[in-house]
């Protein structure tokens, strides 16, 4: 998991945990108050699933890069390795 994935993950969970506080700090009914509970920890849920997908998409995104530069390397190598075996010969 790369530093923004984390910091993302880092500002949801104290997003969560403060509307949570802030919640049960307030004076409402029971009920009112499970409703509002089930309701943040299922917001909280879908970011956290958001975030979760775009971190994917950005590993993926990733390795295609290095990939795609591992094989540019690779043939750079063979290439030079070519001409110097030529201009050995």
């Amino acid at each position: 998991m790369n530093t923004k994935s984390k910091i993302i993950l880092g500002i949801l969970g104290a997003a969560a945990a403060g509307a949570v506080i802030g919640m049960l700090v307030a004076p409402e009914s029971g009920n009112d108050m499970r409703k509002k509970i089930s309701k943040a920890a299922t917001d909280f849920a879908e970011e956290l699933t958001k975030a979760i997908v775009n971190s994917r998409e950005q590993l993926g995104d990733a390795k295609n890069t290095i990939l795609k530069e591992a094989k540019g390397l690779s043939q750079d190598a063979a290439n030079r390795y070519s001409r110097v075996k030529e201009s050995l010969s």
